[in-house]
């Protein structure tokens, strides 16, 4: 006893230190610039907010975003069906069903698997909110079993005004995709979103949670049961949202399919962290993961959101990642999606932070329609069709209206970024590039608050 007791007194004194100096280490060695990228919080309540600046339709009398007024009333009403309301994917004033779908799928997922770091945060009924906007329309446009509408609006006509959504004079003609003109894709990306937000309102709203389900269960079997691409049936999304890839190759149990999937996912995870032999993804200088020159953030987001999921399961688990050119535990991936994050809020080359509104320096020319046009609120006159490109879409000033919460396309290759209005690939945001870091900050944020309060998670986690 007389030999172990000075040896336990060390190493108390070591585990202490150890504490001490990991957690000045996260929260004092930073790189240059990355001061701005400490309030995850803060990232979490600006990207909520941003939904509410895609919301089409009537919009509700607590809506925080006041620069935006009620758009798109008669959405659906020359196919005698009601169509008001869901969100604007970008920023133009179609309402594309795919990226929708996949934006609430996304909403829903971050919640499930982070709802107690957003009730944490103070953002849990903000979060609902938002996927209940989207959820309410899906209800409306899965009019019958085996009929879903699929966009209102298409890219070519939209894409020739430049006007907020509250002066539309483009087309809202709606599309559809039915038993004789298919759509699997969306059809099981938006059961998809319904089954989610489903598991979302299990507790808060029951009846509303059998009703997504309910919906959920008829568009997978319509999906399954009349197979095509959606695209084919809806010409017009071609050019803007087109179909995944089909294939009919897996015949096997759901044991063989699932670890097909899981190798596939693990190969993706090892090229995005750089441990793959051959393939993988791209990094600019700065150390930023690149897929291609245009919206090239909406990879860093899902990427950063399934590498977190990972990391939380190796931990839970106690596995590792084992690729082609090494071991990863569950810490270095997640330190790697930290690192995407505080790019993302301004630690990077240009100490630009590419989350609109966060931090003293973000983009100020996002390529958004009702963000760049004096806001309806403050001018109730018409704002025509060419008169937008004409009065505001080449006006070098910044945007009259913030759209806070919105991820941009985000840099170049080098990280080299032009805030410029008429540089879409790198100035317009989506919701599905936003969606995604919803859990990814609540994760953030947690992890946080809770080496606050007890800094030896930082060694025992």
């Amino acid at each position: 006893m007389e030999v172990k007791q000075p040896v336990i007194v060390v190493q108390r004194h070591f585990s202490f230190l150890l504490r001490y100096f990991a957690v000045f280490y996260i929260f004092a060695i930073c790189p240059f610039h990355c001061k701005s990228s400490d309030n995850y919080r803060e990232a979490l309540s600006k990207s909520l907010l941003y939904f509410e600046s895609q919301r089409s339709g009537r919009l509700p009398h607590n809506q925080r975003v006041t620069w935006r007024h009620h758009s798109g009333l008669v959405d659906g009403l020359e196919q005698g069906v009601d169509l008001v309301g869901g969100y604007y994917d970008a920023g133009d004033n179609v309402k594309f069903g795919l990226p929708m779908a996949f934006t609430v799928t996304m909403l829903s997922w971050g919640v499930i698997e982070y709802g107690q770091q957003i009730v944490g945060a103070g953002e849990y009924h903000h979060s609902l909110e938002a996927i209940k906007w989207g959820t309410d329309y899906f209800v409306k446009a899965h009019t019958h079993p085996n009929v879903l509408w699929a966009e209102v609006g298409d890219g070519d006509t939209d894409h020739y005004c430049w006007q907020r959504p509250e002066d539309m004079t483009t087309s809202r003609r709606a599309y559809k995709v039915d038993s004789k003109n298919p759509g699997s894709d969306i059809a099981g990306e938006t059961a998809a979103a319904m089954a989610a937000a489903s598991i979302v309102f299990r507790k808060t709203n029951p009846h509303y949670s059998h009703l997504l389900l309910h919906h959920a269960q008829q568009l997978f079997e319509f999906g399954d049961k009349y197979r095509g691409k959606y695209d084919d049936s809806i010409g017009v999304a071609k050019g803007s949202y087109s179909s995944l890839l089909m294939e009919d190759k897996h015949k096997s149990r759901h044991k063989d399919l699932l670890e097909q999937y899981r190798s596939k996912a693990e190969h993706y995870l090892c090229a995005c962290l750089n441990k793959n032999n051959v393939t993988n993804v791209e990094r600019t200088p700065g150390g930023l993961l690149y897929v291609r020159q245009w919206n090239n953030m909406q990879y860093v987001s899902t990427a950063a959101f399934l590498l977190t999921l990972y990391s939380d399961f190796l931990q839970a688990s106690n596995q590792t990642l084992n690729c082609h050119e090494g071991e990863l535990g569950p810490h270095d991936i997640f330190s790697f999606v930290k690192s995407q994050v505080d790019y993302i809020l301004g630690s990077n080359p240009m100490a630009t932070s590419y989350l609109v509104g966060y931090g003293s320096n973000y983009p100020q020319r996002v390529h958004h329609r009702g963000a760049s046009i004096e806001s309806y609120k403050e001018n109730k006159g018409f704002i025509g069709c060419t008169q937008g490109y004409d009065n505001w879409y080449g006006r070098q000033d910044p945007n009259p209206n913030i759209l806070v919460g919105a991820l941009v396309g985000g840099p170049d290759n080098k990280d080299q970024f032009r805030d410029e209005r008429q540089n879409y690939m790198q100035t317009e945001a989506c919701t599905y590039n936003t969606a995604p870091l919803v859990g990814v900050f609540a994760r953030l944020h947690g992890l946080r608050s809770d080496l606050s309060v007890n800094p030896a998670l930082i060694v025992s986690s």
